[in-house]
């Protein structure tokens, strides 16, 4: 594909910051709409006066700000979302609306203009899958609908089932993919995000609260090597209709991250292990290991994850000490 028109639903949050960056440097014009929720303007702050870069801040259920901006665009990346544990668990009302109505609008406005729509899903879909690592073939398991975490993997998962509808009825190229921990600079730990959470602890030399024993394991993709793989679906053409995981294979321990946080800041900062009854509401269930397969992908693109757990953190924590953000 030559240079396009390319909107971000969520723009101004972690990752769709990044990927504005790296479409404005391949020469991409960029819109966002973000209605800062939970994105923040400091994100976009580099780009104000980017002659192709454009923001409006609204929520994407406003269908003619959508509308108007979408008539002008070939691909929307879609990563609007009730995002972050805490958040979830605290307000499942608004993780539902946002996530199935916002890809709902989403996709019913692309289909007008026969835009590419990117639809960012999560990991969680995948529930309490014991099958490692997961495959996006695999089933899919998750808890009762008394808990309120499970509404966020539903809620995904409704958005994926939507995408691919899309794709199949009508022949929207509809590309849904999972993402797997994505961390780096600009992420902020206020919703639940570990790294960010455990490094601003570190920096402060207060100690590192680590929720159950520790032992529960994830693997941690730095933004930069995510953004990348959501470019290069965006452009191929084989990629819609297909499901991809996008993340890191490297699995690490809670504790263990704790450790390498607290080494990496050259923190005096104990660890203290919270148990999950003290965090979160009661019945709260974690999930022990979460790692990709991430062998689709890598067969479309070529792609593999370069930047290492321990450059994340070295990333994480001069971000930290620069802005003085949490």
């Amino acid at each position: 594909m030559s240079d396009r028109n390319i909107l971000i639903t969520g723009g101004a949050g972690f990752i769709g910051s990044h990927l504005a960056d790296l479409f404005l440097e391949q020469g991409h014009t960029v819109f966002v709409i973000d209605n800062l929720s939970t994105g923040r303007l400091q994100n976009l702050q580099h780009l104000n006066h980017h002659p192709r870069f454009h923001f409006a801040r609204a929520d994407i259920l406003n269908e003619p700000v959508l509308d108007r901006i979408m008539s002008q665009c070939q691909i929307v990346v879609h990563l609007a979302a009730a995002v972050g544990v805490k958040l979830i668990v605290d307000r499942p009302v608004h993780t539902i609306e946002t996530n199935v109505m916002g890809s709902e609008v989403v996709l019913h406005t692309a289909l007008r203009y026969g835009c590419r729509v990117l639809l960012a899903s999560t990991s969680e879909v995948y529930g309490k899958g014991t099958r490692f690592p997961f495959n996006e073939a695999d089933d899919v398991l998750l808890g009762p609908t008394d808990k309120s975490r499970w509404a966020y993997a539903a809620s995904k998962m409704i958005d994926e089932f939507l995408g691919l509808a899309y794709f199949q009825e009508y022949g929207l190229p509809v590309v849904p993919f999972r993402l797997f921990n994505t961390v780096g600079p600009r992420q902020t730990g206020h919703y639940g995000m570990v790294i960010p959470r455990l490094m601003s602890q570190a920096i402060r030399n207060e100690p590192l609260t680590v929720y159950g024993d520790g032992s529960q394991s994830r693997c941690f993709c730095d933004v930069q090597d995510v953004v990348g793989a959501i470019a290069g679906l965006a452009m191929h053409p084989d990629a819609p209709g297909k499901l991809f995981n996008i993340g890191n294979t490297e699995e690490i321990s809670i504790l263990e991250l704790a450790k390498m946080i607290r080494d990496t800041a050259k923190s005096k900062s104990e660890i203290r292990l919270v148990p999950y009854a003290d965090a979160y509401p009661s019945g709260f269930e974690d999930m022990q290991r979460r790692i990709p397969d991430i062998s689709r992908i890598n067969m479309l693109l070529g792609w593999n994850p370069k930047i290492s757990l321990r450059e994340v953190l070295v990333r994480v924590r001069d971000w930290l000490e620069i802005t003085g953000q949490e």
